[in-house]
């Protein structure tokens, strides 16, 4: 006959050990900030990159350049064009193209909801920003609505007022 165990009391308990998880390795490769300032961004997502072996090398040493990038939706897939990833210099003749188009990696789901946030008119796909994420290459994707040149003007203004409040509250005035 087996003995029945009594539960311990809570309070001779010992308190559980915190199991802390690591961080994923984070780095920013290249960022965008052109484009924060010709678009509005209403919604973002973060999304997987398709790369070559000499690519992901060269990303890493950062000679990447996102400024006139977008990405478009080809069927069931999105596709980033116009992204610069500069050859690396030990890879010979198995060099990549600079430019080619790179496929998204992101869920169906999100992706048709992407492509008919895009379909809507004067809405694009910019990406933001381009980082390595444990191992992996990932580029967070803005839905984003062109600004307008007065808009443009409007937003320089508020950020100039900005920082001349932050500069007198600074001074002490």
């Amino acid at each position: 006959m087996a003995k029945k165990r009594r539960p311990i009391p809570t309070a001779q308990r010992p308190a559980p050990k915190a199991q802390a998880q690591p961080q994923p390795y984070f780095k920013t490769l290249a960022d965008n900030r052109r484009a924060r300032f010709d678009y509005e961004v209403l919604e973002s997502v973060e999304a997987g990159l398709v790369l070559t072996g000499t690519e992901i090398k060269s990303m890493r040493q950062g000679r990447v350049n996102l400024r006139d990038a977008y990405a478009t939706p080809q069927g069931r897939e999105l596709w980033l064009h116009g992204m610069h990833v500069a050859p690396w210099a030990s890879a010979g003749p198995w060099n990549h193209e600079p430019t080619r188009p790179r496929k998204l990696l992101v869920r169906r789901d999100e992706a048709a909801r992407l492509s008919a946030a895009v379909a809507a008119k004067g809405f694009t796909l910019v990406p933001l920003r381009l980082y390595v994420k444990g191992h992996y290459a990932k580029v967070q994707l803005a839905v984003a609505r062109g600004r307008r040149q007065y808009d443009k003007r409007k937003r320089i203004i508020e950020r100039e007022t900005e920082r001349e409040v932050a500069r007198a509250i600074r001074q002490g005035r």
